[in-house]
């Protein structure tokens, strides 16, 4: 029983270190940092564009839905190197490649569904 509290006890004392590290480095910049606040500094910055107008901006619905289709593609990336490093392991070409097959047909699916239903025209 004492080394099961022992093992909790060693990662309370790598998150504490760590909580130091991050704490000790963040205080370091608080102390060493120049302060010189000025009225041109303390203005709302909107990427070079002088602020005007109100805050409140509508955006259309399909950008999300474009990076959402982004994200699926890119965990698609993620799961194809170690897909490839399998592959060539003896014994678990096909298998592998027939679960690649399955996969990348889920994929197709949801890219022709998202075409039919005219997601991927660019407003």
């Amino acid at each position: 029983m004492q080394d099961y509290f022992h093992a909790y006890g060693v990662v309370a004392a790598l998150v504490a270190v760590g909580g130091g590290i991050v704490g000790g480095g963040l205080a370091a910049n608080r102390l060493l940092r120049p302060s010189r606040p000025t009225g041109e500094k303390l203005t709302t910055y909107e990427c070079g564009v002088d602020p005007v107008g109100e805050g409140w901006a509508q955006s259309y619905v399909r950008y999300y839905v474009f990076a959402y289709l982004y994200v699926v593609f890119a965990v698609d990336a993620v799961f194809l190197f170690p897909w490839a490093t399998v592959f060539s392991a003896p014994g678990y070409g096909m298998t592998t490649l027939g679960e690649m097959f399955v996969f990348l047909a889920f994929l197709a699916v949801g890219l022709a569904y998202a075409g039919k239903k005219g997601v991927l025209s660019w407003v």
